[in-house]
């Protein structure tokens, strides 16, 4: 039996809950994998991470490529030990950064040219370069270069990344087979783009699945458009992916976002907003609001952050105590703040694969 494999345990409506087994353990579905994108949650131990509920963490070859470099990590001993993380790692190829870094990108059908944020150097990925970082750094699951336009771009944009992306993924699936699929230790998901276009975005999903990949994303989603727009274009594509394979929608990790998005079949999350809001002193509160630990009214507020929420932070500090951290700028604040929001996520995941289970 494979070692990557995907097992559809239960379905309520479009909602799914699975499980998918890697190489270093499983991880249950609808999952959130918080984001380590230099190898590390910032101010997070990974003993601290798991203690959350995380079972799976996404890193960014992108940037571990720059600094310190995959072949570095790939000599101490590959990224799971590099970074103290035994479970189960997913890094992204760096499309994202392609659409994030703007003028420092150029881009053409062979690949993208770029320059290194941290010291100006050039660099050059291509969808078999970008596996081979991935191969070196060791994760289990790797992405495919995809090219990820502005929400907001034009048609022709759109449908130029679109079919560019689709070429990308035929050669990185023919350079995974020809290295030996997911028997060598790392399955490769694909990545569905199109921006907001109906039309595109199921065109994307059926090569895609054609392509037969180990599992299968949706990118190109929460980088502009509106709420109404992302369902549009995750209803257009969700149903044209095979549903024995982990379906990934990349990026997206408010807590409204993830309700809607598991309703209509996702199975797979990861985004930097839990810990980025903690570091920003925000916490996820009860009811989708959001609480700004910096604001006087909590000055004298001796309740948790969210009442019943079993996480470190909230059984041991007040609002006051937390409020205090946060105008001092003390760096335990986006610590504790951090932890509370991705418990809370996790939380929130249980709660979704319980009802899609039938359980309240």
């Amino acid at each position: 039996m494979s070692a990557f494999r995907f097992e559809l345990l239960a379905e309520n409506g479009r909602l799914r809950r699975g499980r998918y087994h890697t190489p270093h353990g499983s991880f249950e579905t609808p999952c959130f994998a918080p984001v380590g994108t230099y190898a590390t949650l910032k101010g997070l131990t990974p003993e601290q991470v798991r203690a959350t509920g995380s079972e799976l963490i996404l890193a960014n070859s992108y940037h571990l490529h720059v600094r310190p470099g995959a072949e570095r990590i790939e000599r101490l001993g590959g990224l799971h030990r590099f970074m103290g993380w035994s479970g189960p790692i997913l890094t992204d190829s760096g499309g994202y950064q392609v659409f994030s870094l703007g003028g420092k990108v150029a881009i053409d059908d062979a690949g993208v040219t770029f320059q290194s944020v941290i010291d100006g150097s050039t660099h050059r990925c291509t969808p078999e370069s970008v596996l081979t970082f991935q191969r070196q750094l060791g994760p289990d699951i790797a992405m495919v270069l995809d090219q990820c336009p502005p929400g907001d771009a034009d048609r022709d944009t759109q449908r130029i990344a679109h079919e560019r992306t689709l070429r990308w993924a035929r050669t990185a699936r023919d350079v995974h087979e020809r290295w030996g699929g997911a028997a060598r230790g790392q399955a490769v998901f694909a990545i569905c783009q199109g921006g907001i276009d109906p039309e595109l975005r199921a065109a994307s999903a059926q090569a895609l699945a054609a392509m037969e990949f180990d599992g299968y994303a949706i990118g190109g989603l929460s980088v502009g458009e509106t709420k109404q727009q992302m369902a549009v274009a995750l209803d257009a594509c969700i149903d044209h992916l095979p549903a024995d394979r982990v379906r990934y929608m990349m990026g997206v990790g408010t807590p409204d976002d993830l309700l809607a998005a598991t309703a209509r079949g996702v199975d797979l999350f990861d985004c930097v907003i839990p810990t980025r809001h903690g570091r920003n002193h925000t916490a996820f509160g009860k009811d989708g609001t959001s609480l700004k630990l910096r604001n006087a009214q909590y000055a004298d507020d001796p309740a948790p952050l969210v009442d019943g929420c079993g996480c470190y932070t909230c059984g041991t500090f007040s609002r006051a105590y937390l409020r205090h951290l946060a105008v001092a700028d003390e760096m335990l604040a986006g610590i504790l703040l951090s932890l509370h929001n991705i418990h809370f996520l996790q939380d929130l995941m249980r709660a979704i694969r319980a009802r899609a289970e039938g359980s309240s």
